[in-house]
């Protein structure tokens, strides 16, 4: 590798590393705040890496799917989530509390249900920015199957 390219890829950030890898590949990225945003189609994962302590880059990969429960029906919510995690190879779904200080404090609180993934990479080397590739590809078919499996199959959750 020529030193100028050595030089600028030593400058950026291994999230700057990243998205310029994904985006020569022909995935659409765009830097979003302190992350990047990868979008499918209608999917959007959210995407943050940073540097391991002990060598390597750690990704986190975060899907929104828009759909939200309320805290009556979390039993029923938990244990679907749990049966449908089961069943996942490259992520979960996870409940995250959502923030809204237009409700009053008596009213129910509200849970975003995430897909979420944590990936190591050994280095940013074309062989495992290929792994993260096809890791971002499988996790985001994997849950949203998963997710919509169980909303319009015969089986879904009744909360």
């Amino acid at each position: 590798m020529p030193l100028k390219v050595r030089s600028i890829l030593a400058r950026m950030t291994e999230l700057q590393r990243i998205v310029r890898a994904l985006q020569a590949s022909g995935m659409a990225v765009e830097t979003v705040e302190d992350g990047a945003l990868v979008r499918n189609g209608e999917s959007r994962v959210a995407l943050f890496a940073d540097a391991d302590h002990r060598g390597g880059v750690i990704v986190r990969l975060h899907l929104d799917l828009d759909l939200y429960v309320e805290e009556d029906s979390l039993p029923d919510i938990l244990m679907g989530m749990n049966l449908m995690n089961q069943g996942l190879d490259y992520g979960s779904l996870n409940l995250d509390p959502v923030d809204d200080e237009d409700t009053d404090d008596d009213a129910p609180l509200t849970f975003a249900v995430l897909g979420r993934a944590v990936l190591w990479l050994r280095d940013l080397g074309a062989g495992e920015l290929e792994r993260l590739r096809e890791h971002l590809r499988r996790f985001e078919a994997e849950v949203t199957e998963a997710v919509e499996r169980t909303l319009h199959g015969s089986k879904g959750m009744s909360a």
